[in-house]
């Protein structure tokens, strides 16, 4: 009716002599074709992923009344410099620290040795794949430290990470049942953690942890969730094994073991350890830091523990020492500093008193 209206009005108009009807119909085919050309226009920019991106952000919405080019484009390049820094970043992010949780359970250990044994017992040339013994531990982060300062600031994160586990734990002891083999696309080998309530205060602990780094601004963490286990073997340890044409871990070699049990570890340590430097002579991996869970032994450490500590203690007691040493010597012997001639001053002039005191 709307549009009859003006139509109607027009021809009127026509009539009266204001315009012809030919004219008047030329006029609004030309004023259709540019009404259609601006619609289509304005779809095929909604249509454009970047469209939408500075409204989308500033205010949440998705209807686009009106959309500012030069704006969207620039949100486009931005867009796309802060897709290039993020794969940058993961391109350049190589674990080489991690949070353990170390398995010193001697029944554990001894029934993996055991399971070990039995697998290479059925192909010999497996043994190079297999966790070497005083390694085992159940992976809680990884992370990338690249200096001394980052170990640092990484110790600091573990330290600050303690009562937030005491907060999950609420005084309880963290048990960690161990039962069955599984593996991860047949390439690693692990004992399984049995399902119960102790898996999701693991998670719980594990996602503190990874927020607790990467708030002091840690690359931490993976893509994949965290599944907790107990590795025993990993074919990557032995590359020739592939040129033997060893490619998948045989289900059968582990068969015996689907349902073992191999006991429970309670948890009294998490250690931030580095992938890198050389193992301990025990052949755990060398310790940064620790925290202790629980009360182990009534509260006492073990001797592995003191012992750790102890050289942790010695070695930044002479890291400090060689960097006053170092700090003063450079004070001494920087250029225009009269303090040094000063003070020999002062030392001659002080015996020469004492001389005629004398």
């Amino acid at each position: 009716m709307y549009f009859g209206g003006i139509s109607l009005g027009a021809g009127v108009l026509a009539r009266e002599g204001g315009i012809n009807s030919s004219e008047y119909e030329n006029v609004s085919r030309e004023k259709e074709t540019s009404e259609e050309f601006e619609a289509n226009a304005m779809d095929s920019l909604i249509d454009m992923p970047f469209a939408t991106i500075d409204i989308k952000d500033d205010c949440g919405i998705t209807d686009v009344p009106h959309i500012n080019l030069e704006r969207s484009k620039e949100n486009e390049r931005i867009s796309k410099d802060q897709i290039k820094k993020r794969k940058k970043k993961q391109k350049d992010y190589q674990p080489n620290y991690f949070l353990s949780i170390p398995i010193t359970n001697k029944e554990i250990t001894r029934g993996i040795k055991i399971l070990q044994n039995a697998i290479i017992q059925q192909d010999k040339q497996l043994a190079k794949a297999m966790t070497s013994d005083g390694s085992f531990h159940i992976t809680l982060l990884v992370m990338q430290l690249l200096n001394e300062d980052e170990v640092n600031i990484g110790i600091g994160a573990l330290l600050e990470l303690k009562p937030f586990i005491e907060e999950i734990l609420q005084g309880k002891q963290l048990i960690l049942p161990f039962q069955g083999i599984d593996t991860f696309r047949n390439q690693v080998g692990f004992v399984k953690l049995a399902e119960g309530d102790h898996v999701n205060s693991l998670l719980e602990i594990a996602e503190a942890a990874k927020k607790t780094f990467q708030e002091k601004g840690i690359l931490a963490g993976e893509d994949r969730s965290f599944k907790p286990h107990l590795t025993f073997m990993k074919l990557s340890r032995a590359p020739q094994l592939r040129k033997k044409g060893v490619k998948k871990i045989d289900p059968e070699v582990y068969e015996k073991f689907i349902s073992h049990r191999f006991g429970e570890e309670m948890v009294h340590r998490i250690d931030l350890c580095s992938m890198l430097k050389k193992k301990q002579s025990n052949g755990y991996y060398h310790c940064e830091s620790s925290i202790v869970i629980g009360d182990k032994n009534g509260g006492e450490p073990d001797d592995a523990e003191l012992v750790r500590l102890s050289k942790r203690l010695v070695e930044n007691a002479v890291l400090k020492a060689v960097q006053q040493y170092l700090e003063e010597t450079q004070n001494r012997s920087k250029p225009g500093d009269g303090s040094s001639v000063k003070t020999q001053e002062a030392d001659r002039n002080g015996t020469d008193s004492d001389n005629n005191r004398k």
